[in-house]
């Protein structure tokens, strides 16, 4: 059963569906690319991991509480300072959360060292103000964009700072969107972006993805692959559309909201 939504859904933000939402956008990414490259390139799946510690991260922390530990027997005669207990304190144990982010390279095939393009799917730890995860991701950000590596960001996410390539400021005018794709070609020395705004209320773009020399582009369905990853997550079976999702709507994508999900008797 596909998605309510006719592009993105907003529902499928939530900070406790996202982890998996975007392992299988990168997964279907990567297979959808596969499928589609010329047989010089190939599309591989990497990973990057990080530490956080509790407070920080942008999942719930876990924090265990230990009881006091009662003070030995005091043996009987023994004088000084050890006759003295100390006050009972609070022990607690801090478990540091680990961050695994997933994203796609394009290589060359002769020459595997080689990163033609990186995809990247955003997470709320890269649009987390302050955060290890978007201080780590600008590091990788301004790295590629210093390369002749291409970039491609995928933000699917309303809620967090604005944190792809392009300004935010070159996007005033350019009409409304709630969603964002943005390519930066590398090699380039002058700050150009192609850039895909997407209105919750329309389907998701069908984008270039650039290799090297004189290769052609390719062309990336992103609704195609959000419509497998809804698909075989089983969404439909998990999601509430009763209820308001996690990010506030516009007053206008709400009315639109709620009449579109009546229409399909998910809401009354």
């Amino acid at each position: 059963m596909p998605s309510p939504f006719p592009g993105m859904d907003p529902y499928l933000e939530h900070p406790a569906l996202w982890p998996g939402v975007h392992q299988r956008l990168i997964t279907y990414i990567a297979d959808t690319l596969n499928a589609a490259l010329p047989p010089r390139y190939m599309a591989d799946i990497g990973e990057r991991l990080y530490v956080v510690q509790p407070g920080r991260g942008i999942y719930p922390d876990v924090v265990v509480l230990e009881p006091p530990v009662p003070p030995p027997p005091t043996e009987p005669g023994a004088v000084g300072i050890a006759a003295v207990a100390s006050d009972p304190p609070w022990v607690l144990t801090v478990k540091p959360e680990e961050i695994r982010e997933v994203y796609i390279e394009i290589l060359s095939v002769p020459d595997e060292s080689r990163v033609v393009t990186a995809i990247e799917v955003l997470s709320p730890s890269n649009k987390a103000a302050s955060s290890e995860g978007r201080q780590l991701y600008l590091t990788k950000q301004r790295e590629i964009l210093s390369s002749q590596t291409h970039l491609i960001e995928i933000d699917f996410l309303r809620s967090g700072e604005h944190i792809v390539a392009v300004p935010r400021d070159m996007l005033r005018g350019r009409g409304q969107w709630d969603y964002l794709v943005c390519l930066h070609r590398g090699g380039r020395k002058e700050e150009r972006y192609e850039v895909w705004g997407i209105p919750l209320q329309q389907r998701l773009p069908r984008i270039h993805v650039p290799l090297q020399d004189d290769a052609p582009d390719v062309v990336l369905d992103l609704q195609a692959v959000f419509n497998r990853c809804y698909d075989e997550g089983a969404y439909a079976r998990r999601l509430d559309y009763r209820r308001e999702p996690p990010a506030a709507m516009t007053e206008n994508d709400a009315r639109w909201a709620n009449a579109l999900l009546c229409e399909q008797g998910l809401r009354e």
